[in-house]
């Protein structure tokens, strides 16, 4: 078994696929379309309504609360950024 193992790494595999037509057009493409942001654990503290409303919106309540966080810091960063080009 050792021994077909070995065979098998050293084996060439052709990927290339006869029938997979090749993509000229990208027009339609997304980008990011599977790009996930990496998570971090962390503890917070958050008022006891706040956290009921949130988890009785959405099943996946953690995910709908880090949206409202991502819109939040969204909508700043712009601000900031008209603020800082008014004084440029």
């Amino acid at each position: 078994m050792i021994k077909e193992l070995k065979s098998l790494k050293k084996r060439k595999i052709n990927l290339a696929d006869k029938d997979a037509p090749e993509i000229t057009d990208w027009k339609k493409a997304v980008v990011g379309k599977f790009y996930r942001p990496v998570k971090k654990q962390v503890t917070v503290r958050i008022d006891a309504d706040v956290l009921e409303w949130f988890r009785l919106s959405a099943k996946k309540y953690q995910t709908l609360i880090n949206a409202a966080c991502r819109e939040y810091m969204a909508h700043h960063q712009k601000l900031h950024k008209k603020v800082k080009n008014k004084h440029v």
